[in-house]
Protein backbone atom coordinates (compact mmCIF):
# COMPACT_ATOMS: atom_id res chain seq x y z
CA UNK A 1 0.00 0.00 0.00
CA UNK A 2 2.76 2.40 0.89
CA UNK A 3 4.41 1.97 -2.51
CA UNK A 4 1.20 2.88 -4.33
CA UNK A 5 0.92 6.15 -2.35
CA UNK A 6 4.56 7.05 -3.18
CA UNK A 7 3.99 6.32 -6.86
CA UNK A 8 0.77 8.34 -6.89
CA UNK A 9 2.46 11.30 -5.15
CA UNK A 10 5.46 11.14 -7.50
CA UNK A 11 3.18 10.90 -10.54
CA UNK A 12 1.14 13.84 -9.27
CA UNK A 13 4.24 15.97 -8.68
CA UNK A 14 5.62 15.01 -12.09
CA UNK A 15 2.31 15.92 -13.77
CA UNK A 16 2.16 19.27 -11.97
CA UNK A 17 5.74 19.99 -13.00
CA UNK A 18 4.97 19.08 -16.63
CA UNK A 19 1.94 21.39 -16.63
CA UNK A 20 4.03 24.21 -15.16
CA UNK A 21 6.68 23.81 -17.82
CA UNK A 22 4.10 23.67 -20.61
CA UNK A 23 2.37 26.79 -19.29
CA UNK A 24 5.63 28.73 -19.11
CA UNK A 25 6.69 27.85 -22.66
CA UNK A 26 5.94 30.48 -25.28
CA UNK A 27 2.76 29.67 -27.10
CA UNK A 28 2.88 29.48 -30.86
CA UNK A 29 1.34 32.72 -32.02
CA UNK A 30 -1.04 32.81 -34.91
CA UNK A 31 0.29 35.02 -37.68
CA UNK A 32 -1.86 38.04 -38.42
CA UNK A 33 -3.90 37.94 -41.60
CA UNK A 34 -2.22 40.18 -44.17
CA UNK A 35 -4.62 42.38 -46.11
CA UNK A 36 -4.31 45.23 -48.62
CA UNK A 37 -1.08 43.92 -50.13
CA UNK A 38 -0.55 45.78 -53.40
CA UNK A 39 3.14 45.31 -54.21
CA UNK A 40 4.00 42.26 -52.12
CA UNK A 41 2.96 38.73 -53.07
CA UNK A 42 -0.36 37.68 -51.54
CA UNK A 43 1.25 34.55 -50.04
CA UNK A 44 4.17 36.35 -48.36
CA UNK A 45 4.77 34.99 -44.85
CA UNK A 46 4.26 37.51 -42.06
CA UNK A 47 7.87 37.12 -40.84
CA UNK A 48 9.21 38.00 -44.31
CA UNK A 49 6.97 41.07 -44.60
CA UNK A 50 7.82 42.14 -41.04
CA UNK A 51 11.55 41.82 -41.75
CA UNK A 52 11.17 43.81 -44.98
CA UNK A 53 9.35 46.57 -43.11
CA UNK A 54 12.17 46.63 -40.53
CA UNK A 55 14.72 47.06 -43.33
CA UNK A 56 12.67 49.85 -44.93
CA UNK A 57 12.19 51.74 -41.67
CA UNK A 58 15.92 51.50 -40.90
CA UNK A 59 16.78 52.64 -44.43
CA UNK A 60 14.65 55.77 -43.98
CA UNK A 61 15.40 56.27 -40.28
CA UNK A 62 11.68 56.17 -39.40
CA UNK A 63 9.23 54.11 -37.34
CA UNK A 64 6.01 52.34 -38.35
CA UNK A 65 3.91 55.48 -37.81
CA UNK A 66 5.71 57.22 -40.67
CA UNK A 67 3.61 55.23 -43.19
CA UNK A 68 0.94 53.66 -40.99
CA UNK A 69 -1.82 55.14 -38.82
CA UNK A 70 -2.96 54.12 -35.37
CA UNK A 71 -6.53 52.93 -34.90
CA UNK A 72 -7.84 55.24 -32.17
CA UNK A 73 -10.43 52.70 -30.97
CA UNK A 74 -8.06 49.76 -30.51
CA UNK A 75 -4.93 51.88 -29.94
CA UNK A 76 -3.05 49.53 -32.30
CA UNK A 77 -1.40 50.20 -35.63
CA UNK A 78 -3.74 49.82 -38.60
CA UNK A 79 -1.28 48.40 -41.12
CA UNK A 80 -3.97 47.82 -43.77
CA UNK A 81 -5.04 51.47 -43.88
CA UNK A 82 -3.99 53.65 -46.82
CA UNK A 83 -4.72 56.87 -44.90
CA UNK A 84 -1.15 58.21 -45.11
CA UNK A 85 0.28 59.24 -48.51
CA UNK A 86 3.71 58.03 -47.39
CA UNK A 87 2.49 54.45 -47.63
CA UNK A 88 1.59 54.81 -51.29
CA UNK A 89 4.88 56.61 -51.95
CA UNK A 90 6.72 53.65 -50.41
CA UNK A 91 4.87 51.33 -52.80
CA UNK A 92 5.85 53.47 -55.78
CA UNK A 93 9.47 53.63 -54.66
CA UNK A 94 9.50 49.84 -54.20
CA UNK A 95 8.22 49.37 -57.77
CA UNK A 96 10.79 51.87 -59.06
CA UNK A 97 13.68 50.04 -57.36
CA UNK A 98 12.39 46.69 -58.67
CA UNK A 99 12.29 48.06 -62.24
CA UNK A 100 15.81 49.46 -61.94
CA UNK A 101 17.13 46.19 -60.55
CA UNK A 102 15.42 44.13 -63.23
CA UNK A 103 16.49 46.35 -66.13
CA UNK A 104 20.04 47.19 -65.13
CA UNK A 105 21.09 44.47 -62.70
CA UNK A 106 19.10 41.47 -63.98
CA UNK A 107 17.58 40.87 -60.55
CA UNK A 108 15.86 37.51 -60.20
CA UNK A 109 12.80 36.78 -58.04
CA UNK A 110 12.28 33.90 -55.63
CA UNK A 111 9.28 31.56 -55.48
CA UNK A 112 7.24 34.21 -53.63
CA UNK A 113 8.00 36.87 -56.22
CA UNK A 114 10.43 38.79 -53.98
CA UNK A 115 13.67 40.09 -55.46
CA UNK A 116 16.48 37.80 -54.30
CA UNK A 117 19.36 40.18 -54.91
CA UNK A 118 19.30 43.84 -55.60
CA UNK A 119 21.82 46.49 -56.34
CA UNK A 120 19.47 49.39 -55.62
CA UNK A 121 17.35 49.54 -52.49
CA UNK A 122 15.85 52.16 -50.18
CA UNK A 123 19.15 52.82 -48.43
CA UNK A 124 20.91 53.55 -51.74
CA UNK A 125 19.31 57.00 -51.86
CA UNK A 126 17.86 57.54 -48.40
CA UNK A 127 20.92 56.67 -46.30
CA UNK A 128 18.83 56.66 -43.15
CA UNK A 129 16.91 59.88 -43.86
CA UNK A 130 13.21 60.06 -44.64
CA UNK A 131 13.52 62.84 -47.21
CA UNK A 132 16.90 62.79 -48.96
CA UNK A 133 17.88 66.07 -50.58
CA UNK A 134 19.05 66.30 -54.15
CA UNK A 135 22.49 67.83 -53.94
CA UNK A 136 24.53 69.42 -56.67
CA UNK A 137 28.20 68.47 -56.41
CA UNK A 138 30.58 71.23 -55.47
CA UNK A 139 32.80 72.53 -58.26
CA UNK A 140 36.22 70.96 -57.99
CA UNK A 141 39.39 72.96 -58.45
CA UNK A 142 42.76 71.45 -59.07
CA UNK A 143 43.57 68.45 -61.25
CA UNK A 144 40.91 68.27 -63.89
CA UNK A 145 39.44 71.67 -63.02
CA UNK A 146 39.88 74.99 -64.80
CA UNK A 147 43.23 76.74 -64.42
CA UNK A 148 43.47 79.22 -61.54
CA UNK A 149 42.20 82.61 -62.64
CA UNK A 150 40.92 81.23 -65.94
CA UNK A 151 37.33 81.03 -67.03
CA UNK A 152 35.29 78.14 -65.72
CA UNK A 153 33.12 75.89 -67.85
CA UNK A 154 30.78 77.95 -69.99
CA UNK A 155 33.05 80.99 -70.20
CA UNK A 156 34.06 83.77 -67.86
CA UNK A 157 31.99 84.72 -64.82
CA UNK A 158 29.21 87.30 -65.43
CA UNK A 159 30.53 90.85 -65.64
CA UNK A 160 33.96 89.81 -67.01
CA UNK A 161 35.03 89.76 -70.63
Amino acid sequence: MMINKKIAIAAGLFGAMALGIAASMPQERQEPKLVNLKVFPKNIPFRVLDHTMDVWSASLGVHCNFCHVRNEQTNKMDFASDAKPEKNMAREMYKMAAKINKKFFKAQKDSLGMVMESSVNCYTCHNGTAHPEAKIPERRRGPGGPPPGGPGPGGPPPGQK
